[in-house]
């Protein structure tokens, strides 16, 4: 993968954070990006607020992050959570 197209996958990585994050902030957590790995195909993500202690965060993070990613974005595999 070339450096344009790592920042463009980076960029709309991104840009799918943002559209769940209204959704997080509703119920007073958030989402982070971390990091891309290209070779991996994995996207690191940090939640914070509510969501870095809620017993939920699993279900947010695959059956909501990591599937909306997944679909928008066919270079991405896997979607992991960092702890702080």
């Amino acid at each position: 993968m070339s450096d344009s197209e790592h920042s463009a996958t980076e960029a709309r990585i991104i840009e799918v954070l943002e559209t769940m994050r209204s959704y997080l902030q509703q119920d007073g957590g958030d989402v982070e990006f971390v990091s891309w790995t290209p070779e991996d195909r994995i996207v690191l993500i940090r939640f914070l607020g509510a969501c870095a202690t809620c017993s939920l965060n699993i279900m947010t993070l695959q059956a909501g992050i990591q599937s909306m990613m997944r679909d928008q974005i066919p270079a991405v595999e896997r979607v992991n959570m960092v702890r702080s």
